[in-house]
C-alpha cells in the first residue's frame, strides 16, 4: 500500500471514530436521529469520503448534520440522510466550507450566572466566540434553577427562562448581574437580523430539541432589539485591543464557551489561558476539559459534559446546552 493510501486509510479510522464517539457521548439521550446519523456514517465508506474531501476541521458531526438541513431538509432517518447527502453533495460541501458550528446556546448563561452575580459589580462583559453575541445578554433573560428563579425587570411572554437542574453547593444568586458594558470577539459574526444567521443557527439545534428551538428564537429576538456589539477579530491577536475599550470601573469579565476546542495547537489555547488572566479582572471558561491544557486531566471525568472554570480553576460540570450544573468548587 502507497503511502497515501495507508494516510487515507488513518483518516477514514480517525472520522469514523469521531462519529461513533459523538453518537455514543453527545447524541444519546438527546437526540435518537443524530446518534442514528453518526452510527450509520462511521460504517458508510461512501460519507466517509465525502467528509475525506473536507478540511479536518471541517469533518464535524454538528457542521454536517446542520449542513444537510439547512440546505436540504431535515432527514427522516439515516437513509434518507445518506440519499439526501450523496444526491447534493456539492451543495451541502458549499456550506460546510462557508459555515462553522457556531452554536449560539443562550442556556450557556445559567452556567455563568452564578459566577457573574458573585462578582464586584458593575461587570464589563468580552465574549471570546461571540457568535450574534446570545450570551452577551444575561442581564435580559430569565432563569429557573429550582430552588430559585429569577427574571429580568423588562420580563415578557416573549423572553426565554431556562430551566437548570443544579447539583452540589451552587452559589444560587439572589439578583441578575448589573452590564455596564458588553462585547464579543469571533472570527465570523453573526448578526441576528439578518435571515441567512438565523436560519443558520436554527439548523445547529438539534431536531427534536423543539423547546431549545423557541428559546433561541425569543432570544435571538432579544439580541436584533439590543444589537450587542460584536468585532470581527481572532482570539489569539485581537483580544487585548477589544479588552482595552471597556470602561473603568467596571469588573471586566473575559468567557467565552465551547470555542478552544477549534484552536488547533495547545501551546496556542495555553498562551490565550494566559493572556485571558493578565487582560481580565476574571476569566471564564465553559469548554471540554481537553480543550485547555491545564485542565486535561478531568477529560476522562467528562463524559459528554463541559468543565467550568474560573481564573483556571475547576468549578463545577455543566451540560453542554445549560441544562444541569453540578458544583464542584469549594464553598
Amino acid at each position: 500500500m502507497s503511502d497515501h493510501g495507508r494516510s487515507s486509510d488513518t483518516a477514514l479510522e480517525r472520522t469514523a471514530r469521531a462519529y461513533r464517539r459523538f453518537a455514543a457521548l453527545e447524541a444519546r439521550g438527546r437526540s435518537p436521529l443524530y446518534e442514528g446519523l453518526a452510527e450509520g456514517i462511521a460504517e458508510d465508506g461512501d460519507v466517509l469520503a465525502f467528509l475525506l474531501t473536507l478540511p479536518r476541521p471541517k469533518r464535524q458531526p454538528n457542521l454536517l448534520f446542520a449542513a444537510v438541513r439547512h440546505r436540504l431538509g431535515t432527514p427522516a432517518d439515516w437513509p434518507d440522510f445518506r440519499h439526501r447527502l450523496l444526491a447534493d453533495q456539492d451543495a451541502v460541501r458549499e456550506v460546510m466550507l462557508a459555515r462553522s458550528t457556531q452554536t449560539n446556546e443562550p442556556a450557556r448563561c445559567a452556567m455563568l450566572l452564578p459566577v457573574l452575580a458573585a462578582l464586584p459589580q458593575p461587570l464589563a462583559l468580552i465574549e471570546v466566540g461571540a457568535s450574534a453575541g446570545l450570551c452577551l445578554l444575561p442581564d435580559l433573560y430569565g432563569y429557573d434553577y429550582g430552588r430559585a428563579r429569577l427574571m429580568p425587570q423588562r420580563s415578557s411572554t416573549s423572553m426565554p427562562v431556562f430551566v437548570c437542574d443544579v447539583r452540589g453547593a451552587v452559589p444560587l444568586p439572589s439578583a441578575l448581574p448589573q452590564i455596564a458594558w458588553r462585547a464579543g470577539l469571533d472570527l465570523n459574526p453573526l448578526n441576528a437580523h439578518q435571515a441567512g444567521d438565523r436560519e443558520w443557527l436554527e439548523a445547529l439545534v438539534w431536531p427534536e430539541q423543539t423547546e431549545r428551538l423557541v428559546r433561541l428564537r425569543q432570544a435571538l429576538a432579544i439580541a436584533a432589539e439590543v444589537r450587542p456589539r460584536i468585532v470581527t477579530g481572532d482570539l489569539r491577536s485581537d483580544l487585548a485591543e477589544l479588552v482595552a475599550e471597556a470602561p473603568l470601573g467596571a469588573t471586566r469579565v473575559i468567557f467565552h464557551t465551547a470555542v478552544l476546542a477549534y484552536v488547533a495547537e495547545p501551546v496556542e489555547r495555553e498562551a490565550f489561558a494566559a493572556e485571558a488572566m493578565r487582560l481580565g479582572d476574571c476569566w471564564i471558561a465553559n469548554e471540554v476539559p481537553a480543550a485547555i491544557p491545564a485542565l486535561a486531566s478531568f477529560a476522562e471525568e467528562a463524559t459528554g459534559r463541559f468543565l467550568l472554570s474560573v481564573g483556571g480553576k475547576p468549578t463545577a460540570w455543566t451540560d453542554a446546552h445549560g441544562a444541569a450544573l453540578d458544583w464542584i468548587a469549594s464553598p
